[in-house]
This record gives structure tokens, sequence and C-alpha cells, in this order.
């Protein structure tokens, strides 16, 4: 800490506005708890963020503000000229600056901006049309997180099964992640067209409990596979992020020896996250991205 309005990050002094205002109702999560949250996880959240595309969350009034909070995704006038950026061609209107996150000082601006959550591309800088992971969304109709932790073991299961690794994360609310990393080889609408096979395949093992179906009306009380994050353009939670709950929970990577003790999708947050600083249970995904393409030849010679 550089002081009581400023948190030292990246060798800069970042100042915080109200730093002791509640962003989490009363008696909840401070500015200044989120900065610091943040702050403390900058080294692992960053391999994540990195060159990524972002779109802001935020909540400047805090999460219990009737008028809701809202989404960010071009680069505001005032961003500080040292908070980077870049450029997203679009087909239909001009291009646009997008913010990315690429070091620990961003992060601590984005939380006195109460960007609660952020949600960054699937496809890095230089690469913006292939994606370099794939993320299945598993989202129960209900608060039944042991039919989550089951379908997420199906899933690691059929990814093995295609030569793909996963890992798996807490989303901060009621669902998992499985991100499996891939070579940037194919573009977002094939790698759209691969998850929706997978979660197909996924889905066929218990019908009567699972399900890709889009519409909710159509879905029953099945858990729905959610593949459409893979498209082009599209958003996820990121790894450590907040989610603009009460308490404050966060979106927590995992290693699948961990799951069978987890007992909800918001089971850490800000102020309980202390205990996995250390942690870093996906250091390895960089180096295990996988061939997609190989993937897709799994799938046509089986």
């Amino acid at each position: 800490m550089a002081g009581r309005d400023t948190v030292r990050a990246s060798g800069r002094a970042v100042r915080l506005s109200r730093p002791d205002k509640s962003l989490f109702g009363v008696g909840g999560v401070t500015k200044r708890e989120l900065a610091e949250h943040y702050q403390a996880v900058a080294e692992p959240m960053l391999r994540h963020l990195r060159g990524r595309p972002l779109a802001l969350q935020r909540f400047p009034d805090g999460i219990e503000d009737p008028e809701g909070g809202f989404y960010v995704k071009n680069r505001p006038s005032y961003a500080p000229d040292w908070v980077r950026s870049v450029t997203v061609p679009s087909s239909r209107d001009a291009d646009k600056e997008m913010i990315t996150c690429d070091d620990a000082a961003t992060l601590v601006w984005l939380a006195d901006q109460a960007a609660i959550t952020l949600h960054p591309w699937l496809s890095r800088r230089g690469a913006l049309t292939t994606p370099d992971r794939l993320i299945l969304d598993l989202d129960p109709a209900a608060d039944d997180f042991p039919a989550v932790r089951r379908t997420a073991y199906d899933v690691r299961e059929v990814l093995e099964d295609l030569g793909l690794v996963g890992y798996v994360m807490t989303t901060g609310s009621r669902g998992l992640h499985v991100v499996a990393p891939i070579r940037p080889e194919i573009d977002a609408g094939q790698a759209r067209d691969l998850a929706h096979v997978i979660a197909e395949l996924v889905a066929r093992r218990r019908p009567a409990e699972l399900t890709t179906l889009v519409r909710k009306q159509r879905r029953g009380d099945r858990l729905f596979i959610d593949y459409l994050r893979n498209g082009h353009a599209q958003l996820a939670v990121a790894p450590y992020s907040v989610r603009p709950l009460p308490d404050a929970p966060v979106a927590t990577p995992l290693a699948w020896e961990e799951l069978d003790a987890v007992e909800s999708a918001r089971t850490w947050t800000v102020r309980t996250f202390g205990e996995r600083a250390g942690l870093d249970p996906w250091h390895d995904l960089p180096r295990r991205a996988r061939s997609p393409r190989r993937a897709v030849e799994r799938l046509d010679v089986g």
C-alpha cells in the first residue's frame, strides 16, 4: 500500500476514489477490498487476461443500485495512457478500441472504476479470430451443485477422449466452467462448432438430466451445457474475477482433486480468498494446449 487512498501495483501508485465505499451492500466488500483482491491475485490472473479484449461489468453505485450495472466494451476516453488497448475490427461498424488488462496497475484501476467483473475474449492480440481455449459453462436449472460436479467429470472424460485437456473453475455464481486450452488453429465459428459437438456428446450420456437446448422453456429442470461462449467476440468470466452477488464470490480455478470437497460455486469470496492466495492450480494451462484440428479428426474417425 502506498497510502490510504492508493494501492501500489506494477510500480505505480494507483489512486482510489472513495476507497471505503461499499459496493456490495451495507457492511459489504468495499472498493478498497476489491482493489486489494485484484492486486493479490494479479500474477495468476494476468496470465489469463494479457492481450485479450476485455468487457467490464461496472457497478459505480454498488450491486444494490436499482438501476443495475452496465457493460463497457469500448476503451473509455478517461482511461490513463498507460492502460493498454487493442483495435477490434468490425464488419458492421467502425473498428473500436477495447481495453486489455496487461499489468496489475490496470487491474487496480479497473477496481477503482467499480468494474467488479471482468469478461475477456477467448483470443488474444495478434490472433483475434483464432481462440486459444474452449469453454463449456455448466449452468444448472436450480442451485444443484452436485449435478454440476458430476457433469464436469463427464466433460473432462469427453475432452480426454478427443485428446484435449480440461481445467475446472467455479464461476462464483451457480456452476462450473470447464476450460480446454487449444492451439490457435481454427476460427471462432469452428471453435463454437467443436464445443457444440463436445456438449452434445456429454448430454447424450444422461439425456434426462443434461441438455444443449438454448431456449430455457425447452430445458425443463435439466442442466444446460452452454457452448455458446465460444463464438466470435463472446465473453466468459475471467479466472479470479469477482461476481456482482452478495458476499462478493470469486470465480476460482481448481485442481480436479479438490472438486469433490467443493460444495458451492460461491465457496470463495473476496474476504475468504486469502486462504488460496498462494495456490495456482492452472499454472501449467498454457503449456497443455492441444490441437483442435486433431480433436476434429478424432470426431470424424469416430
